[in-house]
């Protein structure tokens, strides 16, 4: 039988349906929850706003390959637009103009 806290977690677009004050209560309450108890998460999103404030590695994906794996410094330094530019440049498409990613 596992403990509860050797499980990792899964966070599959959790806020994806809410309105922006309850998805950051929500994602608060999520983040006290992973740190009180030491928890191993993946956290699935769209929104890099969230990702890189939540985060504390991105690994981005298109056509089911990794194409961008930033952790560390690289990742405490970044803002949204640079992870947009990042993702550009990897992948060869274009995302500015796409105000979902933004959150």
């Amino acid at each position: 039988m596992h403990n509860i806290k050797d499980l990792p977690i899964l966070l599959d677009e959790h806020t994806a349906a809410l309105d922006p004050k309850t998805a950051a209560k929500v994602l608060e309450t999520t983040d006290e929850i992973i740190k009180r108890n030491n928890l191993t998460t993946l956290m699935i999103t769209h929104n890099m706003k969230d990702a890189i404030a939540h985060g504390n590695r991105l690994i981005m994906m298109m056509d089911g390959n990794i194409i961008l794996d930033i952790k560390g410094e690289e990742k405490k330094k970044l803002t949204v637009e640079d992870l947009l530019h990042k993702f550009e440049e990897a992948s060869g498409e274009e995302f500015a103009s796409d105000k979902a990613l933004l959150g």
